[in-house]
């Protein structure tokens, strides 16, 4: 065991060091620029040379005391002095020895304080010598896998024989803390002092292992574009193994927000699953973008958020009457329903209303305005052309384009669990080979199992029973039977022109005066010229047609007050002098019937998606074999009708005074106008059978009757449907009698008196009593020879025979 004596108690001026430890031996430029550290510098070299240079504690300290500076420093000389421009001095200096303070001064030309020089203890030269040689061989290794350090610097550590001189080396070219650094050059024992850096350089060459390993996996998955991604990966892992890093990650804040969320038990194990597997993934593959974006969904959608109702039916009747003209069978049944809500509190139960009805008649709106009623979020999704049930139940997670169906996204729209949803146009829904939507609305719609309604995308079931579910639909008959089973219908047929006309003088032509900037320009239309826009310009159950006249006008009204600088204040009439400048020449005439009876022209009554029509049925007779032509682009259904009604008329022949053998003789041809136009529907039965008869017997059929009902081959009338629709069209073309089946008699009831003002409704349930009506026979016990029928003041009249 050998030690050094330790020396006199010297006096030396004292330099500061503020991020920087000086060893022994070492040989280093350092800038000064502090004062008093300047003076120090400038006292030593008046004084030998020699200066103490010990380490701050904390580098932000601009004027340190006693308790700011370490206790053991290092005595330096100095070997170049340069004094800067910026009047900093660059100061080259050379590590002595160690130096422990005893007195610390602080004077105003600098820092001064006597030390005491460390000698250094060796305990025992074995274990110096072997902790030398393990020193010697672990620097080996970090200089071959730390790049920085020359490998020339091997050879002069190979050749130190004092540990103490070996240590100090070697410690300078680590890349350590402050403190650490600090307690090597503390470590007045060699054999600690070695023992202390071996420790640290282990730990680097480990951490430098560690980055390696890093390196080599991350490499394999990086492209050119993703560096930026690898260097921050390689500081995230490096400070995760080291146990420094603070910040929090992007999966860290899921992890919060999941927990925060309230979400049901199966939901939360499930994202909790994924975000599990999100940890050990590499952030930037595309699986952990899949599974990012899966975690994003099961955070935001609203599993456990409900908005307060609000059940006041006078609101409700406020908001739908302000909003809406008419109608009144809608806001019945909304009324009704509020109703029952405030009387039954705890009814959560989902409601199913389908709005039937042609375009432009309201229904998107009624559900608006009974949303803002509730004081429920309103979400609209269209449906017109969806054809993928993944449309309605999502898309399975097997690649990265996957995401959630259209109600789960309604639901992540709104905001919580019980909005109004607005399934619009469910008729125009369509499948193919990639599923049918209609059928994957069933668990959407059935009270009965919408509780647990299951998206492939999100794979946990869903509440959907709070959801109140509106449907607007223009034919109902495009509907799957087993979904329109589920659904209340509500049928809207359409606006009368009266209705239409206060529509356009309350709603749309304030309207369109506001949006094209027309407020201190009055315009004004009286209650006549409003019904002639509607009667000889509209001709459809709804009201677009008309708002975009209403447009019309406006848009003219402002192209005058332009052009011409007219002032504010300034009204515009419109009459019917000046009708034609707005809108042009009248389109249709309301009439459309003819004026005089007519031998086989009959008027029928179809319903179509956009409202009631008048439906003109043509038959002519001529010489032939036999042969029979239907025309008009007819559909299955009407075809029938036309063999049906043929066979009919051919059953009576007798009473009509028709020889079986005419028929072999004559050729038949049926024809509907408009070929066009498809047409189908199950009404036009009694409609043929009339123009058959009346073109076979030579009996004009009167021209202010129309008619609608199957028939059947005994000549029974069979109901139909979308009578208000049809009666509609009717009081439009100028009919005074309209023919219905007696089974549709309870339908007349429904039918507003104002639409049946000024026509006759006739049920019937024979076809005898239709050509009765029609045909304008005057002897009702039977159909007599048409060889004895006359032609009197344009009436047939059918004479007795004896």
């Amino acid at each position: 065991m050998s030690d050094k004596k330790s020396e006199a108690v010297n006096n030396f001026p004292l330099l500061p060091l503020r991020d920087v430890i000086i060893f022994p031996h070492m040989v280093v430029p350092l800038f000064v620029g502090r004062e008093k550290s300047i003076s120090a510098l400038e006292k030593a070299a008046k004084n030998g040379n020699e200066l103490f240079l010990v380490t701050q504690k904390d580098a932000s300290v601009l004027n340190p005391e006693r308790e700011d500076v370490y206790d053991i420093g290092t005595v330096v000389s100095i070997i170049q002095m340069l004094r800067l421009p910026d009047n900093t001095v660059k100061v080259l200096i050379e590590g002595k020895y160690r130096a422990r303070i005893k007195s610390f001064r602080c004077e105003n030309d600098g820092y001064y304080s006597e030390v005491e020089k460390c000698a250094d203890v060796i305990e025992s030269d074995v274990e110096v010598e072997a902790s030398m040689r393990s020193v010697k061989n672990i620097f080996e290794q970090y200089v071959k896998l730390n790049k920085r350090i020359p490998p020339e610097l091997l050879m002069s550590i190979s050749s130190i024989t004092d540990p103490s001189r070996l240590a100090d080396i070697i410690v300078a070219h680590l890349t350590m803390k402050i403190p650490e650094k600090q307690d090597i050059l503390n470590a007045v024992n060699v054999d600690t002092r070695l023992q202390l850096l071996l420790e640290k350089m282990q730990g680097e060459i480990e951490i430098i292992n560690v980055e390696k390993r890093i390196r080599s996996r991350v490499k394999t998955q990086m492209e050119k574009s993703q560096k930026e991604y690898y260097l921050n990966e390689q500081m995230n892992a490096i400070q995760k193994e080291l146990g420094n890093k603070d910040e929090k990650s992007d999966v860290a804040e899921m992890e919060e927000k999941l927990r925060a969320k309230k979400m049901p038990e199966d939901a939360r194990e499930k994202a909790n699953k994924e975000l599990r597997k999100l940890k050990s993934m590499s952030p930037m593959s595309a699986e952990a973008a899949v599974v990012r974006n899966y975690i994003d969904w099961m955070i935001s959608l609203p599993w456990d958020e409900y908005t307060q109702d609000d059940n006041s039916v006078a609101k409700a009747k406020e908001i739908l009457d302000a909003d809406h003209y008419g109608l009144n069978d809608v806001k019945e049944r909304i009324v009704e329903y509020l109703a029952v809500r405030a009387l039954v509190k705890d009814d959560t139960r989902g409601t199913l209303l389908c709005l039937a009805g042609p375009p432009g008649v309201g229904k998107t709106s009624i559900a608006k305005s009974l949303a803002e009623s509730l004081g429920r979020k309103f979400v609209r999704i269209s449906l017109g052309g969806v054809r993928d049930e993944a449309e309605i139940r999502g898309h399975r997670r097997t690649y990265v384009g996957a995401m959630p169906g259209k109600i789960i996204h309604a639901l992540k729209k709104a905001g919580t669990s019980n909005p109004v949803i607005l399934l619009d146009e469910i008729d125009k829904m369509s499948s193919d080979f990639r599923g049918d939507p209609g059928a994957a609305m069933l668990e959407v719609l059935d009270p009965g199992q919408n509780k647990t309604f299951g998206d492939h995308y999100i794979e946990c079931e869903y509440d959907l029973s709070k959801v109140m579910f509106i449907m607007t639909a223009n034919d109902l008959g495009a509907i799957p039977g087993p979904l329109r089973d589920r659904m209340e219908i509500i049928h809207i047929a359409g606006y009368t022109p009266d209705e239409k006309m206060q529509i356009a003088k309350k709603y749309l032509l304030p309207k369109a005066v506001e949006s094209h900037g027309l407020k201190n320009y009055p315009v004004t239309l009286t209650d006549k010229i409003f019904s002639t826009v509607v009667r000889g310009y509209t001709k459809e159950a709804g009201v677009r047609e008309l708002e975009r006249l209403m447009n019309t006008i406006a848009r003219k009204v402002a192209t005058e007050v332009v052009t011409e600088d007219i002032k504010e204040g300034r009204k515009f009439s419109i009459t019917e002098k000046n009708l034609d400048k707005y809108l042009g020449p009248i389109k249709f005439d309301r009439t459309g019937i003819e004026e005089q009876p007519q031998v086989g022209l009959v008027n029928g009554l179809a319903w179509t998606s956009v409202g009631g029509e008048l439906l003109n049925i043509e038959v002519v007779t001529v010489p032939g074999n036999g042969k029979i032509q239907v025309t008009g682009n007819l559909k299955d259904v009407m075809r029938e009708s036309a063999s049906a009604a043929l066979s009919y008329v051919r059953s009576i022949s007798n009473r009509l005074g028709v020889d079986h053998e005419w028929y072999s003789k004559n050729d038949i041809h049926i024809h509907v106008p408009d070929g066009a136009t498809p047409k189908d529907g199950p009404s036009a039965g009694i409609t043929m059978a009339t123009a058959l008869t009346s073109a076979i017997a030579n009996i004009p059929v009167r021209q202010d009757v129309a008619m609608t009902g199957e028939i059947s081959l005994r000549g029974r009338v069979l109901p139909i449907g979308g009578l208000k629709e049809k009666i509609l069209a009717a009081k439009q073309a100028g009919i005074t009698t309209v023919i219905i089946p007696k089974k549709n008699e309870k339908d007349i009831v429904k039918i507003p008196d104002e639409i049946k003002e000024g026509i006759e409704i006739r049920p019937v349930s024979e076809a005898e009593e239709v050509l009765r009506v029609a045909l304008n026979l005057t002897k009702p016990e039977e159909f007599m020879k048409a060889r004895a029928l006359k032609v009197l003041d344009g009436e047939a009249n059918l004479e007795v025979a004896n």
